[in-house]
C-alpha cells in the first residue's frame, strides 16, 4: 500500500485534514474519453476520497490508507518517500536513455495519485501508459491530480493488460497495486512477475512497491527473483512507513561505482528539486538475497 495512513472521509473534516469524496463532474474534463480499452469495472470497487494536509493532497480508497499524494503548489514534485524510491529504477538505465528523444515506453500499473505518470510523461518526455482498474481513480486524477493529457490511460485489469501487451516493448515499468485494505499486493504471483519481465525490453527495468500487513516480503521478492533471475533483483531500505521497493531488470548490466555515481549526479542535477535524492539511493540499494524480511 501507500505510505503512512491518513484519515479521509466523504464529507467534513477529520484531525485537521480537509476530506471530501472525488465525484465525477460532467463537463470538467472527464477521463472517460481518455481511458483506452476500458472494460466494465467490478461493481464493488471502493469509493475514492481525498484529504489535504500541510500542502499535500492525498488520494484514498475509502479507508485511512494513502494511495498517493501530490504537493498542491508543486505538482511535478514527488511528494511521498516510497514513490521517490520507486524511481531508483532510473539508476539501472544509462543517462542517455532518460532523454525523451531516445524513445522508450514507460508503463505504470496502478495509477495512484499519478506522480510517476506525471514524471515519465512530463519530465522524462517518454511515451507513457497508465493502467488503472478503478474509473473513479482516473476521474480523480483528471480533476485533482494534473493527469497529463499526453499519457494514455487504460481503464482495466493490470494482469490482463500485460498479457496482451507487445513483448519487449517497455523500458520503465512501475508496479503499485493495492486495494483499499492495503493487506498485500493485489497481483503478486510468479506468473504475474513473469509477464512483467516479458514486456520489458532488453535492459529495461521494473520497480515494485511491497507493503502490507499480511504480505511476506521474502515470498514476494523470491517470486520476482524466480522470474527475473537473482542477479537482476535489488531492494532498497524500507521507508519509515514500511514500504520496500524492489527493482528488477531484464538483462541489465550494472556499471562500476564511478558510473553509478555519475548517473545519480545526473538524476539529481535534473530532478533533485522534485524530490529525487539519487545519491542517497546508492546507499540504500542491496542485491537480492534469500531472506524472509526486508533489508534493515
Amino acid at each position: 500500500m501507500k505510505g503512512e495512513p491518513r484519515r479521509a472521509g466523504r464529507v467534513g473534516h477529520d484531525a485537521g485534514h480537509d476530506a471530501r469524496q472525488a465525484t465525477p463532474a460532467a463537463g470538467r474534463g472527464s477521463a472517460q474519453g481518455r481511458a483506452q480499452g476500458a472494460a466494465p469495472p467490478p461493481m464493488d470497487l471502493p469509493p475514492v476520497t481525498l484529504s489535504e494536509h500541510a500542502g499535500v493532497r492525498y488520494l484514498h480508497l475509502g479507508s485511512i490508507w494513502v494511495q498517493g499524494g501530490m504537493q498542491i503548489r508543486k505538482p511535478q514534485a514527488i511528494a511521498i518517500d516510497y514513490v521517490q524510491r520507486m524511481l531508483a529504477s532510473l539508476l539501472r538505465l544509462p543517462s542517455e536513455a532518460l532523454d525523451g528523444r531516445a524513445g522508450g515506453l514507460a508503463v505504470q500499473l496502478g495509477l495512484g495519485a499519478g506522480a510517476i505518470t506525471r514524471f515519465t510523461a512530463q519530465q522524462l518526455h517518454m511515451a507513457t501508459v497508465a493502467v488503472e482498474l478503478n474509473p473513479d481513480v482516473i476521474e480523480a486524477n483528471t480533476l485533482f491530480f494534473h493527469l497529463p493529457p499526453e499519457a494514455e490511460v487504460v481503464c482495466g485489469d493490470a494482469g490482463a493488460w500485460l498479457r496482451q501487451a507487445e513483448p519487449a516493448s517497455v523500458r520503465l515499468l512501475h508496479v503499485d497495486l493495492y486495494d483499499h485494505e492495503a493487506a498485500a499486493p493485489v497481483l503478486d504471483s510468479a506468473d504475474f512477475y513473469a509477464d512483467c519481465r516479458a514486456v520489458l525490453e532488453e535492459g529495461g527495468t521494473m520497480a515494485v512497491n511491497l507493503f502490507g500487513r499480511r504480505s511476506s516480503f521474502g515470498d514476494s521478492i523470491g517470486r520476482i527473483a524466480a522470474a527475473f533471475g537473482a542477479d537482476q533483483v535489488w531492494s532498497l531500505r524500507p521507508t519509515r512507513e514500511g514500504n520496500t521497493v524492489v527493482v528488477a531488470g531484464r538483462g541489465v548490466v550494472v556499471p562500476g561505482r564511478d558510473e553509478l555515481v555519475a548517473r545519480a549526479a545526473h538524476i539529481e542535477s535534473r530532478w533533485g528539486r522534485l524530490g529525487l535524492p539519487a545519491r542517497q539511493w546508492l546507499r540504500m540499494v542491496r542485491p537480492y538475497r534469500t531472506t524472509t524480511e526486508p533489508p534493515p
